[in-house]
């Protein structure tokens, strides 16, 4: 099976991160980077947390200098330690590409989930640079007020903070949060009780030959983005639960729902699969696999992106790749300046095809990439003294 896809896509995915980033270093919004293509004013801090990997990932494969490399980062770091609006420490979903203060044009709040893609990114940098960068990242970790959003009487994360409300929605259940759970227990300065890994629930469901805690709505990144960072394929958690097994099951139940197809669509096959969040002919939709929770009814109408079947890739390798295969020698429509565009969909008339990518797809995409092929960002991730003290707290243990 040819493997000639994984370096186009993510030397696509590279670029992105490399030119979509503001570089005027007289701006206060130096270093961040899209939320999307399309959008050019406004600033995701989950890409940005991407793209500071993602600048590692440019730097070992040839395609930028370190010292280029090591400029974007220290700006970039520097922006989110004096300019970029947060609360508590957590930065809000989106930012002014311009101005590093929250995006105004519609509602947003502070994130611990994006907020944490960023330290992860962070995190790596620190590892791989040492020095002033990691100096840099210590200041910004340091600052984050972890139990400001931590809700002791249900022992859960707040998903978000408003400054008039307070935290709001929870971390109920299992899903892309559990680097969460190893920086909030190992802060030197705010750190939240170790208990708080007990609080989120893990509901054991099957779906065809497939067992695995599934999330309410089944979307892939769910099973994915921790994995990007965290070595989970080493690792047992106190209860030896194996994420990374449970990962592996995930996606091979995606995989079988798009074979099954139950409601027989066109772009749902064996070599088209992996719902996980994304642009569609509709706007941006959360697709995904059952089982689902009760009340949970995914936008499952024929829209597959690429980035779900390229963020498992290090958990169904020959799938993947098949699949990353197919997309680009049978959809030439789907292919763009990045590499795969963000998603497509052959069930509405005329088929349809993004003409954008979205940061956090093509992150996912090429962070797994990365550590398919050379387990870079986790080897760089795992010897954090922080990830590391998290371990230790939480009684995680090797396999």
């Amino acid at each position: 099976m040819s493997t000639k896809i994984l370096d186009l896509e993510a030397k696509g995915c590279f670029d992105f991160f490399w030119n979509e980033a503001n570089t005027n270093p007289a701006s206060k919004g130096y270093g961040l980077i899209l939320d999307q293509s399309a959008n050019k004013q406004v600033a995701s801090i989950a890409s940005v947390g991407f793209g500071l990997t993602a600048i590692i990932i440019g730097i070992e494969r040839g395609w930028i200098t370190y010292e280029q490399g090591y400029e974007r980062t220290k700006g970039t770091l520097e922006t989110f330690l004096y300019n970029a609006e947060h609360e508590g420490g957590f930065f809000y979903h989106f930012l002014n590409m311009e101005t590093a203060q929250k995006n105004e044009t519609f509602y947003d709040c502070a994130s611990i989930i994006d907020s944490t893609l960023f330290f992860n990114g962070a995190i790596t940098s620190a590892e791989y640079f040492g020095g002033e960068i990691k100096e840099l990242f210590e200041k910004i970790y340091e600052r984050v007020d972890w139990p400001m959003y931590y809700d002791e009487s249900v022992n859960q994360y707040y998903m978000g903070y408003n400054v008039d409300t307070g935290g709001f929605h929870h971390w109920e259940t299992y899903a892309e949060q559990m680097t969460q759970y190893l920086l909030g227990v190992a802060s030197p300065t705010h750190p939240v009780p170790v208990k708080i890994y007990e609080g989120f629930e893990r509901k054991l469901a099957k779906y065809g030959p497939y067992e695995f805690v599934n999330a309410p709505g089944g979307a892939l990144f769910v099973h994915q983005f921790s994995h990007a960072f965290f070595d989970f394929k080493h690792y047992l958690d106190g209860d030896g639960m194996d994420w990374f097994e449970n990962s592996v099951q995930a996606s091979l139940a995606s995989r079988h729902y798009s074979i099954e197809n139950p409601k027989g669509l066109k772009t749902y096959h064996e070599n088209s699969w992996g719902l996980t969040a994304c642009a569609s002919p509709n706007g941006y939709i959360v697709p995904g696999t059952p089982p689902f929770y009760p009340n949970v009814d995914p936008p499952n109408e024929g829209t597959v992106p690429p980035a779900g079947a390229a963020g498992s890739i290090v958990f169904t390798p020959e799938e993947s790749i098949a699949a990353l295969n197919y997309y680009y020698e049978n959809h030439p429509q789907l292919w763009g300046e990045y590499g795969f565009q963000d998603a497509y969909n052959l069930d509405v008339e005329p088929a349809w095809y993004a003409n954008h990518v979205i940061g956090i797809d093509k992150g996912i995409t090429l962070l797994m990439i990365e550590n398919y092929r050379s387990g870079l960002v986790w080897d760089l991730y795992m010897k954090n003294k922080y990830v590391q003290r998290g371990i230790e707290l939480l009684n995680w243990k090797k396999k």
